[in-house]
């Protein structure tokens, strides 16, 4: 029998997800995982190896790699490895790879670029102004009308580039902070803050082969670090899925706006295959909904791909193979239609400061591997002689899913609460689908 290998770009709970999810298939033999985590490796008992210090963007060393180990696929999930071009050098080397090109992949690593490609071809979203140096958008700032902003790096910055301004002197001093972002908040946007009754946030995401989209479903993330979407922001904190938001008629403007992003990327010479993330607001005005969108992700979401991974019934690794080969079709892609809620479980101190975590022992995850209806994902652990240790900001996963949101978020939180770390340093939000929560209650 032919060993079929695996490649996951990633490093956290989103690559634990995609490798869990391969592992399942009975036609994969072994996955790597670059750089992967040491808690991966309790995530099947097939073989799977990590690669700590392989970075996701060194793309000869990784095409290398794939070269020597006869890689039959490579799901590339990492932001910096799409703009670092290498599914571009896969390609080339005709190793198999699910994932756009850098020039698709500008969609979600040059903002600016991707609002100035939705207004070419009518995509709904907030009006928006590009500025290159902090003087030009302070200038322009002091000639309009108090009111709120988002400032946004152009660049990629972790997911943490966007940045609220409830006033022109906040977005002031926002634009002043996109120094820490580097060359990625060089160039940077000011966006109209959307507003009517209501305006709320969801994620959609679709597999493409270029022409057609294929929905893979729908997430909330929460990003703030506090309860209620308060504090600062994040990679994100939990999320939960379906989220009500997205009705019928939200779903017909989705489905809408990611056709018109492919056909458009298309005709500008830059296919996109693979997968796509749009960040979407559902504005409410004078009783009348319309979607926008907020931005564009060119690869899964993370924790999205934790609750929508395990909901996809098929084999993710045969999905893939028809996706390259122009086979996939809408009736072949299955969900079982569960709710699902997962809550990011952090070092105390994330996003700041959480350095005096590194190195203290979790306790409890033995136990949340083995709760029924409950799947984990590992992130910024240590796997030493059996125990785990703290090793980032997002520790690890863990999600519940159910046949409606409260015996998910039941199941979750269940589960989270039998864990610890070592000098009371575990800090999660306990509030993840709460919208949610209240629409089912109040229907």
């Amino acid at each position: 029998m032919k060993e079929v290998v695996v490649v996951v770009i990633d490093g956290g709970g989103r690559g634990a997800a995609l490798v869990k999810k391969y592992a399942k298939s009975p036609l994969v033999t072994k996955i790597l995982a670059i750089p992967g985590n040491d808690g991966m490796h309790v995530l099947s008992k097939k073989p799977i190896k990590i690669f700590p210090t392989l970075k996701t963007a060194d793309v000869s060393a990784i095409v290398k790699l794939c070269l020597e180990e006869k890689v039959s696929l490579v799901d590339v999930a990492q932001d910096n490895a799409v703009a670092a071009g290498l599914v571009d050098a896969l390609d080339k080397a005709h190793i198999p790879v699910i994932g756009p090109t850098k020039k698709a992949g500008e969609l979600e690593w040059n903002k600016a670029w991707a609002r100035e490609f939705m207004a070419k071809y009518g995509i709904p979203q907030p009006s928006f102004t590009i500025f290159s140096s902090e003087e030009s958008g302070t200038r322009y700032l002091k000639k309009q009308p108090d009111q709120k902003w988002f400032v946004k790096a152009s660049g990629l910055a972790e997911g943490k580039g966007a940045l609220p301004a409830l006033t022109n002197k906040e977005a002031i001093e926002a634009i002043g902070s996109l120094q820490k972002f580097g060359e990625a908040g060089k160039t940077y946007l000011l966006e109209e803050w959307l507003e009517g009754e209501k305006a709320e946030e969801f994620s959609a995401f679709f597999l493409s082969d270029g022409k057609r989209v294929f929905l893979l479903g729908y997430a909330q993330d929460h990003k703030r670090v506090g309860m209620f979407d308060e504090g600062e922001n994040t990679g994100g904190m939990g999320c939960s899925c379906p989220p009500f938001v997205v009705h019928a008629g939200v779903k017909d403007e989705v489905m809408d706006i990611a056709q018109k992003t492919i056909d458009g990327m298309a005709k500008e010479g830059r296919m996109y295959k693979g997968v796509l993330y749009i960040g979407c607001m559902v504005v409410t005005q004078k009783g009348k909904q319309k979607t926008y969108v907020i931005e564009y992700n060119a690869r899964w979401g993370d924790p999205e791909a934790e609750v929508l991974l395990p909901g996809i019934k098929n084999d993710f690794y045969v999905i893939a193979q028809k996706l390259l080969q122009g086979t996939l079709t809408k009736q072949v892609l299955k969900q079982d239609n569960q709710s699902r809620v997962v809550i990011s479980a952090c070092a105390k101190g994330y996003p700041l400061d959480y350095s005096n975590v590194r190195g203290k022992q979790i306790f409890g995850l033995e136990k949340v591997q083995k709760t029924v209806g409950v799947e984990f994902y590992p992130a910024g652990v240590q796997l030493k002689k059996g125990k785990y240790y703290a090793n980032g900001g997002r520790l690890f996963y863990v999600v519940g899913k159910g046949k409606t949101v409260i015996e998910a978020r039941s199941r979750a939180y269940g589960a989270l609460s039998t864990v610890s770390v070592e000098g009371n340093n575990l800090y999660y939000r306990e509030d993840i689908g709460w919208r949610d929560v209240e629409r089912f209650y109040n229907k």
